[in-house]
């Protein structure tokens, strides 16, 4: 395509093209150590490649998740350790950070903002208080850990999206456990359903999948 065809191509047009963030690149000092650390935690090693000119690439990907990570020799001038608060999107704070712990990771209690931003304050801060956030609210309740260099990773629980964040026909499950979750979330919802309208439900398996559709794109599930 030459430049003026591109130019000619309306907004509308580029904004079809789709651009997925794939790989995220995180600084380190030993690629040895880090590739130890992250398969520690149990992610997929993807790449391990070594060139003669002392180039080399480790790839990981976590569990669930769509986007990798990269290290290596050669592969960024970032100053080890400078990757900070890399989010990490999980369906239940208490359970990942104990399957984390028990992985050898170093990972925090699990916190609540108790003023915006508190969760990008250091570990100590006054502002996290501690344990989930009380109301249960989705994108609320934290939990911290870091690699042997220091670049640091951020858990956050999210259980019902924003509206807008997802399309309702891209619905997906990233793994048995993020389904589990989800079901018995639809359950309980369910059973005060079944309380207002006092019978049961035969049709309830169309109102688990309506509200695990709503819950996941931001929609309003059903009540």
């Amino acid at each position: 395509m030459t430049q003026l065809e591109a130019e000619k191509m309306s907004g509308q047009d580029v904004a079809r093209i789709d651009m997925k963030l794939e790989v995220v690149v995180i600084p380190v000092s030993d690629v040895d150590r880090s590739k130890g650390f992250y398969g520690g935690l149990g992610w997929r090693l993807d790449a391990d490649f070594r060139f003669d000119n002392g180039f080399r690439v480790v790839q990981f990907t976590p569990p669930g998740s769509s986007t990798s990570i990269q290290f290596g020799t050669k592969v960024t001038r970032a100053a080890p350790g400078s990757a900070q608060s890399l989010f990490l999107v999980v369906s239940n704070i208490t359970a990942a950070r104990y399957e984390l712990v028990a992985r050898g990771a170093q990972v925090s209690e699990v916190f609540h903002p108790g003023e915006p931003g508190a969760q990008f304050q250091a570990e100590d801060s006054i502002g996290r208080l501690s344990g989930p956030t009380p109301d249960h609210l989705s994108y609320r309740s934290y939990a911290t850990f870091r690699d042997p260099d220091g670049n640091s990773w951020l858990l956050q629980e999210v259980t019902k999206r924003l509206a807008g964040r997802v399309e309702p026909g891209g619905t997906v499950f990233a793994s048995a456990n993020d389904l589990m979750s989800a079901l018995l979330r639809a359950a309980l919802a369910h059973g005060e359903h079944e309380k207002r309208t006092g019978q049961h439900d035969e049709q309830w398996p169309v109102w688990y999948a309506a509200y695990m559709v709503a819950e996941q794109s931001g929609q309003e599930p059903p009540q």
